[in-house]
């Protein structure tokens, strides 16, 4: 157990966040106690807990009224959007969300409308559908690329907003994050990934690209925001340096948008 004595210079509040059992895990794993830090990953361990109870509750409101719920997870390469997503699903029942991540489009797939294989993953009623990337892809990642014509994204950008509004007037609701990095802070999480041996299988040609690119990324993204932000389906950028307050300001704005209440569903397995 903390106590306060001479040499802490601790608040009250402090002492409490460290005595409990998050607080208490990461001073035993410690050799040399930092404060500072632990007190910075105890807070945001346990701000993260109360607002995945919370997510648990809108889950259960989502599935008990036959609501549908997309949430789009746009950004750079390393931006933390698949850090974000499994903290967001970390406890809610997966019988109820899908995480999309689609792989490139199949010949089948290229000859059809554009957003057919993103309107068959589409939620049905009940369910939260998250996409990490989504046909945004179009608008920034496959112009910069190389992997579509400028007809093609000519196309897409005249097509996007009427095809979310189509998505919204169906009694979705829609949420658009695009999680925003520096320049540096890419390049410092490439060079993390490569030199992990457990990491370096995410990078991707794309990927290796990336720093190359940044200012074609920077041209596109901003077309997009200029083009596709409506007041029916704005953006939400999320300042990403930082993953943890990345997590917890999407995650809280996911829960200050959606309208839900704290229902119960007896007997749901």
């Amino acid at each position: 157990m903390v106590k306060q004595t001479d040499q802490l210079n601790l608040t009250p509040e402090d002492i409490e966040v460290l005595n409990t059992k998050i607080g208490l895990k990461y001073l035993f794993a410690e050799k040399k106690i930092n404060y500072e830090k632990i007190l910075r990953q105890t807070r945001y361990e346990l701000k993260l807990r109360e607002l995945q109870a919370e997510l648990i509750k809108l889950q259960n409101w989502v599935i008990k009224e036959d609501k549908k719920v997309v949430i789009l997870f746009e950004g750079r390469d390393a931006a933390g959007k698949g850090g974000a997503i499994r903290r967001i699903t970390a406890h809610i029942n997966p019988r109820y969300y899908r995480k999309v991540a689609l792989p490139k489009p199949t010949d089948e797939e290229k000859g059809q409308w554009y957003f057919q294989r993103y309107v068959n993953q589409l939620p049905k009623p009940g369910e939260i559908v998250l996409f990490d990337r989504s046909w945004y892809n179009r608008a920034v990642v496959e112009p910069v690329n190389g992997f579509c014509t400028q007809t093609e994204y000519q196309q897409f950008m005249g097509q996007v907003n009427e095809f979310e509004r189509m998505i919204v007037e169906s009694g979705t609701y829609l949420i658009k994050f695009y999680f925003s990095i520096s320049k540096e802070e890419q390049a410092r999480r490439f060079a993390d990934i490569k030199s992990s041996p457990l990491k370096k299988w995410k990078m991707t040609p794309v990927d290796e690209n990336a720093q190359t690119l940044w200012d074609e990324y920077t041209k596109y993204k901003n077309w997009m925001f200029e083009k596709t932000n409506t007041d029916l389906c704005p953006w939400v950028i999320i300042k990403a340096d930082k993953k943890s307050e990345a997590r917890i300001a999407a995650t809280e704005h996911i829960l200050k948008t959606i309208p839900y209440e704290d229902v119960a569903l007896p007997g749901l397995g």
